[in-house]
């Protein structure tokens, strides 16, 4: 793991002597992180960056998980879906009734032992009842919603609702997705990590290696796509992407990713997206496992285009990653993607199949554009979405959460 002060170099030492100034205000305070995994997914991959790193600015932090098992994330993937506005779920009355009974397991079963206790996404929201324990009122607990809940199915939400106005403040990705709310709420985009596997520096020698793996032709353009296999990503859609640009330009598609372990659709998706592949040699399809940063790092390094075209999206962390290591990306616009892509400087914004593929073909037609966007698409990464940036935020969170009747907090 990193050392804070390795980040310097890239963001300056003023940023990490800050870092260390305002986490000092933390001293004695216990911060518990609690999601559903640690494995698969922005939300683990975030932690498992952010919480050594709070470490190393002498932050006492923890991070926790609740329990579920198969029927309780079948429930959860659901809500999730429901709350990104997929029109055709639907969750019955016994199956929220479900939701709140694990929850209650997981409250007798967990020891919620922070001073500020961090809830991540809709699966654990339910552990704010603890709130009502003796000796539990001092304590303070932000709910992170790191999904887009624009469109939320009204009965989901409203479900939702009645545990997110009993928290301190609750952090959003992006301004669109605020909804009308009792409690305080504070604007907080991801990030990447630039020195993680994922994303650090790689030298030909590796990338060609993960190319010779994986029997991919380093000679002809590739396009890719990197995300797990998930309906909302549109696996499927990028693949009529790829068919519609192979009929004027010679390409590759890659498409990378895996399942997360509390996303009970992924092996499903994985099975259409191999039916819809139907053989192509010049589609590879990568099922790969949580710990492959170094293959996905090679895989975008050595992509001509990357694609994000997702339907629904909450950040996408994929296009933060894909524009650091300066590629040209094309990406839906939708949810927190407009906030990392300003169309025609630092990326392309694309809603359709068809203008996707008139992208990806101009790309590729055209290096010296598709280069220029990739540069100015590092810098806007550079300044806005490094987990230095993502780490100040949160200890300011942390701060002001802590001092919620204070008008004034002399730092």
């Amino acid at each position: 793991m990193n050392s804070i002060n390795d980040y310097a170099e890239i963001v300056g030492k003023e940023t990490i002597d800050e870092l260390q100034e305002i986490a000092s205000h933390l001293e004695g305070k216990v911060i518990q992180n609690i999601n559903s995994t640690a494995v698969g997914g922005g939300v683990a991959e975030i932690l498992s960056r952010m919480i050594p790193l709070l470490k190393e600015v002498n932050v006492n932090v923890e991070w926790d998980f609740i329990k579920g098992g198969e029927r309780f994330f079948e429930i959860t993937k659901k809500i999730h879906n429901s709350l990104h506005g997929v029109s055709d779920v639907v969750i019955t009355k016994e199956e929220f009734n479900y939701f709140d009974k694990i929850t209650n397991d997981n409250l007798a079963d967990m020891n919620l032992n922070g001073d500020i206790i961090f809830i991540h996404d809709p699966q654990p929201i339910g552990l704010i009842a603890a709130k009502k324990r003796p000796g539990f009122k001092e304590k303070k607990f932000i709910w992170r919603c790191h999904i887009d809940i624009s469109s939320a199915n009204t009965n989901t939400f409203n479900f939702l609702k009645k545990y997110i106005e009993l928290y301190d403040a609750s952090v959003f990705s992006s301004p669109l997705f605020s909804k009308k709310l009792k409690i305080p709420q504070m604007l907080i985009s991801p990030s990447i990590d630039p020195l993680s596997d994922k994303n650090k520096e790689l030298d030909e020698t590796q990338i060609t290696e993960v190319a010779n793996r994986f029997n991919i032709d380093l000679d002809r353009k590739i396009i890719t796509q990197v995300s797990r296999f998930d309906r909302l990503k549109d696996p499927l859609g990028v693949i009529d992407v790829y068919r519609l640009v192979k009929k004027y330009t010679d390409c590759q598609l890659i498409l990378a990713g895996g399942a997360a372990d509390d996303d009970p659709e992924g092996m499903e998706v994985y099975k259409e997206v191999l039916e819809k592949a139907d053989g192509d040699k010049d589609i590879f399809i990568l099922n790969l496992p949580p710990t492959s940063n170094i293959e996905i790092n090679a895989i975008q390094r050595m992509s001509t285009v990357i694609l994000q075209k997702s339907l629904k999206e909450g950040f996408g962390l994929t296009v933060s990653e894909s524009l650091w290591k300066k590629k040209p990306t094309i990406a839906s616009a939708v949810g927190g993607i407009p906030l990392q892509i300003t169309h025609k400087y630092s990326g392309l914004l694309s809603r359709t199949i068809e203008g996707t593929a008139l992208y990806a073909k101009q790309l590729l037609q055209n290096p010296e554009y598709a280069n220029k966007l990739g540069l100015n698409g590092h810098e806007h990464v550079k300044n806005n979405f490094l987990i230095t940036r993502h780490l100040r935020d949160y200890l300011l969170l942390f701060i002001k959460t802590q001092y919620n009747n204070e008008n004034i907090i002399y730092l």
